[in-house]
Protein backbone atom coordinates (compact mmCIF):
# COMPACT_ATOMS: atom_id res chain seq x y z
CA UNK A 1 0.00 0.00 0.00
CA UNK A 2 2.61 2.05 1.17
CA UNK A 3 4.36 1.95 -2.42
CA UNK A 4 1.27 2.47 -4.62
CA UNK A 5 1.11 5.66 -2.37
CA UNK A 6 4.79 6.73 -2.74
CA UNK A 7 3.40 5.82 -6.88
CA UNK A 8 0.66 7.84 -7.08
CA UNK A 9 2.10 10.87 -5.12
CA UNK A 10 5.25 10.77 -7.80
CA UNK A 11 3.12 10.74 -10.88
CA UNK A 12 1.04 13.81 -9.57
CA UNK A 13 4.31 15.45 -9.54
CA UNK A 14 5.31 14.46 -13.14
CA UNK A 15 1.71 15.52 -14.58
CA UNK A 16 1.82 18.49 -12.37
CA UNK A 17 5.39 19.35 -13.90
CA UNK A 18 4.20 18.46 -17.74
CA UNK A 19 1.41 20.68 -17.44
CA UNK A 20 2.91 23.92 -16.44
CA UNK A 21 4.98 25.98 -18.93
CA UNK A 22 8.43 27.29 -18.47
CA UNK A 23 7.51 29.19 -21.61
CA UNK A 24 8.15 32.86 -20.29
CA UNK A 25 10.99 34.92 -18.18
CA UNK A 26 11.44 34.19 -14.83
CA UNK A 27 13.91 36.15 -12.35
CA UNK A 28 15.56 35.36 -9.21
CA UNK A 29 17.16 37.93 -7.00
CA UNK A 30 20.05 36.96 -4.56
CA UNK A 31 23.30 38.17 -2.87
CA UNK A 32 26.98 37.26 -4.04
CA UNK A 33 29.62 36.09 -1.30
CA UNK A 34 31.21 39.69 -1.50
CA UNK A 35 27.38 41.21 -0.64
CA UNK A 36 26.08 42.34 -3.95
CA UNK A 37 22.78 41.89 -5.01
CA UNK A 38 22.48 40.20 -7.71
CA UNK A 39 19.74 39.34 -10.48
CA UNK A 40 19.16 36.17 -12.74
CA UNK A 41 16.90 35.88 -15.72
CA UNK A 42 16.02 33.39 -17.31
CA UNK A 43 13.91 33.02 -20.13
CA UNK A 44 12.60 30.23 -22.14
CA UNK A 45 11.45 29.79 -25.41
CA UNK A 46 10.74 26.06 -27.76
CA UNK A 47 13.47 24.55 -27.46
CA UNK A 48 16.02 27.31 -26.51
CA UNK A 49 17.32 28.76 -23.01
CA UNK A 50 19.45 31.63 -21.66
CA UNK A 51 20.33 32.20 -18.09
CA UNK A 52 21.91 35.60 -17.34
CA UNK A 53 23.29 37.25 -13.55
CA UNK A 54 24.21 40.92 -13.07
CA UNK A 55 24.32 43.46 -10.70
CA UNK A 56 20.81 44.65 -9.92
CA UNK A 57 21.96 48.04 -8.67
CA UNK A 58 24.54 48.66 -11.17
CA UNK A 59 23.58 46.62 -14.12
CA UNK A 60 27.36 44.77 -13.98
CA UNK A 61 27.47 41.67 -16.06
CA UNK A 62 28.16 38.88 -14.35
CA UNK A 63 27.39 35.47 -16.17
CA UNK A 64 25.60 33.81 -19.00
CA UNK A 65 24.82 30.51 -20.19
CA UNK A 66 22.13 28.59 -22.43
CA UNK A 67 21.35 26.59 -24.86
CA UNK A 68 18.78 24.28 -25.71
CA UNK A 69 16.73 22.27 -23.62
CA UNK A 70 14.01 19.67 -23.51
CA UNK A 71 12.05 18.08 -20.42
CA UNK A 72 11.41 14.33 -19.52
CA UNK A 73 8.86 13.76 -16.90
CA UNK A 74 10.57 15.88 -14.52
CA UNK A 75 13.78 15.85 -15.61
CA UNK A 76 15.67 18.72 -17.63
CA UNK A 77 18.36 18.09 -19.98
CA UNK A 78 20.37 21.36 -21.49
CA UNK A 79 22.51 21.17 -24.27
CA UNK A 80 25.14 24.30 -23.64
CA UNK A 81 25.73 26.60 -26.71
CA UNK A 82 27.56 29.50 -24.68
CA UNK A 83 29.07 29.53 -21.20
CA UNK A 84 30.92 33.03 -20.22
CA UNK A 85 32.50 31.03 -17.22
CA UNK A 86 33.81 27.49 -18.52
CA UNK A 87 33.73 27.35 -23.04
CA UNK A 88 35.05 23.53 -21.90
CA UNK A 89 30.92 22.97 -21.42
CA UNK A 90 29.88 24.04 -24.65
CA UNK A 91 28.46 20.62 -26.65
CA UNK A 92 28.28 19.10 -23.13
CA UNK A 93 24.49 17.93 -21.57
CA UNK A 94 23.74 19.03 -17.98
CA UNK A 95 20.64 17.06 -16.55
CA UNK A 96 18.64 18.20 -13.41
CA UNK A 97 15.35 18.27 -11.55
CA UNK A 98 12.91 20.79 -11.66
CA UNK A 99 9.03 21.63 -9.81
CA UNK A 100 7.25 23.90 -11.18
CA UNK A 101 3.45 25.90 -10.99
CA UNK A 102 1.93 28.90 -12.43
CA UNK A 103 4.39 31.00 -10.14
CA UNK A 104 6.94 29.55 -9.73
CA UNK A 105 10.15 27.31 -11.03
CA UNK A 106 12.41 25.28 -8.57
CA UNK A 107 15.48 23.51 -9.42
CA UNK A 108 15.73 20.41 -7.38
CA UNK A 109 18.10 20.18 -4.24
CA UNK A 110 20.02 23.46 -5.32
CA UNK A 111 17.89 25.90 -3.19
CA UNK A 112 16.93 27.93 -6.24
CA UNK A 113 13.68 29.19 -7.01
CA UNK A 114 12.94 31.53 -9.67
CA UNK A 115 9.46 33.91 -10.14
CA UNK A 116 7.67 33.88 -12.85
CA UNK A 117 8.29 37.16 -15.00
CA UNK A 118 5.80 36.31 -17.90
CA UNK A 119 4.21 33.48 -19.81
CA UNK A 120 5.37 34.82 -23.00
CA UNK A 121 2.99 37.76 -23.77
CA UNK A 122 2.42 40.48 -24.03
CA UNK A 123 5.22 41.28 -26.94
CA UNK A 124 4.41 39.73 -30.44
CA UNK A 125 8.08 38.69 -30.95
CA UNK A 126 8.24 35.66 -28.21
CA UNK A 127 10.88 33.00 -29.11
CA UNK A 128 14.07 32.50 -30.32
CA UNK A 129 15.67 34.59 -33.45
CA UNK A 130 19.36 34.52 -35.64
CA UNK A 131 20.65 37.06 -37.54
CA UNK A 132 20.35 35.87 -40.83
CA UNK A 133 20.70 38.96 -42.94
CA UNK A 134 21.26 43.13 -43.19
CA UNK A 135 20.36 45.64 -45.52
CA UNK A 136 22.43 48.35 -46.53
CA UNK A 137 22.25 51.09 -49.25
CA UNK A 138 19.14 49.23 -50.12
CA UNK A 139 21.28 45.54 -51.38
CA UNK A 140 19.80 42.60 -49.15
CA UNK A 141 23.33 40.80 -47.78
CA UNK A 142 22.22 36.95 -46.24
CA UNK A 143 23.69 35.29 -43.68
CA UNK A 144 24.01 31.42 -43.21
CA UNK A 145 22.22 31.30 -40.00
CA UNK A 146 23.65 27.29 -39.63
CA UNK A 147 27.29 28.36 -39.38
CA UNK A 148 28.79 28.16 -36.26
CA UNK A 149 28.83 31.58 -35.50
CA UNK A 150 25.28 32.89 -34.11
CA UNK A 151 23.90 36.25 -33.10
CA UNK A 152 20.68 34.84 -31.62
CA UNK A 153 18.28 36.87 -29.62
CA UNK A 154 15.72 35.20 -26.95
CA UNK A 155 12.77 36.82 -26.75
CA UNK A 156 9.65 36.18 -23.46
CA UNK A 157 6.89 38.17 -23.81
CA UNK A 158 8.86 40.97 -21.78
CA UNK A 159 12.23 40.31 -22.08
CA UNK A 160 14.71 40.25 -24.53
CA UNK A 161 18.67 39.02 -24.72
CA UNK A 162 21.00 38.51 -27.39
CA UNK A 163 23.89 36.49 -27.74
CA UNK A 164 26.74 36.34 -30.07
CA UNK A 165 28.83 33.37 -29.71
CA UNK A 166 30.27 30.01 -31.97
CA UNK A 167 29.72 27.00 -30.89
CA UNK A 168 32.73 25.41 -32.87
CA UNK A 169 35.49 27.59 -31.41
CA UNK A 170 33.39 27.88 -28.11
CA UNK A 171 34.43 31.96 -28.24
CA UNK A 172 31.56 33.75 -26.97
CA UNK A 173 31.99 37.31 -28.03
CA UNK A 174 28.86 39.18 -26.19
CA UNK A 175 25.40 39.67 -24.79
CA UNK A 176 23.54 42.25 -23.82
CA UNK A 177 19.70 42.05 -22.49
CA UNK A 178 16.70 43.99 -20.30
CA UNK A 179 12.83 44.45 -20.87
CA UNK A 180 11.19 45.31 -24.13
CA UNK A 181 8.07 45.89 -25.71
CA UNK A 182 6.38 46.21 -29.21
CA UNK A 183 3.58 48.57 -30.08
CA UNK A 184 2.25 50.35 -32.98
CA UNK A 185 5.07 48.75 -34.94
CA UNK A 186 7.75 50.60 -32.79
CA UNK A 187 10.31 47.81 -30.98
CA UNK A 188 11.98 49.23 -27.67
CA UNK A 189 14.48 47.85 -25.68
CA UNK A 190 15.47 49.03 -22.37
CA UNK A 191 18.68 47.15 -21.34
CA UNK A 192 19.59 46.43 -18.02
CA UNK A 193 22.66 44.79 -18.71
CA UNK A 194 25.96 44.73 -21.89
CA UNK A 195 28.76 42.96 -21.18
CA UNK A 196 30.94 44.64 -23.46
CA UNK A 197 30.44 48.25 -21.72
CA UNK A 198 28.31 48.76 -18.84
CA UNK A 199 27.71 52.72 -19.83
CA UNK A 200 25.03 51.33 -22.09
CA UNK A 201 22.82 50.16 -18.95
CA UNK A 202 19.80 52.41 -18.62
CA UNK A 203 19.57 53.27 -22.22
CA UNK A 204 16.11 52.93 -23.98
CA UNK A 205 16.79 52.29 -27.88
CA UNK A 206 13.81 52.56 -30.12
CA UNK A 207 13.36 50.70 -33.70
CA UNK A 208 10.84 50.33 -36.33
CA UNK A 209 9.86 46.62 -36.98
CA UNK A 210 8.20 44.35 -39.46
CA UNK A 211 6.94 40.98 -39.48
CA UNK A 212 7.63 40.25 -43.60
CA UNK A 213 7.71 36.51 -44.64
CA UNK A 214 8.41 35.10 -40.96
CA UNK A 215 11.53 37.86 -41.14
CA UNK A 216 11.65 40.26 -38.24
CA UNK A 217 12.88 43.49 -40.10
CA UNK A 218 14.40 45.29 -37.70
CA UNK A 219 15.59 49.19 -38.42
CA UNK A 220 16.74 51.92 -36.16
CA UNK A 221 20.07 53.28 -34.89
CA UNK A 222 22.40 50.95 -32.48
CA UNK A 223 23.50 51.38 -29.33
CA UNK A 224 26.55 53.33 -30.82
CA UNK A 225 24.56 55.58 -33.18
CA UNK A 226 25.00 53.91 -35.86
CA UNK A 227 22.13 53.42 -38.08
CA UNK A 228 20.84 49.75 -38.72
CA UNK A 229 18.53 47.60 -40.81
CA UNK A 230 18.69 44.00 -39.65
CA UNK A 231 16.80 41.01 -40.57
CA UNK A 232 16.26 38.29 -38.32
CA UNK A 233 15.01 34.66 -38.61
CA UNK A 234 13.05 32.58 -36.22
CA UNK A 235 15.07 29.67 -34.97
Amino acid sequence: MKKIIILLIYNLLITNVNAQSFIGAWERHHTSENGAELKSVVIFSDGFQVISTYDSKTGQFIYSNGGTWNLNGDTMTEKVEFDTNNSDRVGTEVTFKVQINDSIMAIVDSGMKFKRIDNGTPGKLEGPWLMSGRIRGGVKQLRDTSRPRKTMKILSGSRFQWIAYNTETKKFMGTGGGTYTTIDGEYVENIDFFSRDDSKVGLSLKFNYELLNNEWHHKGFSSKGDPIYEIWTQR
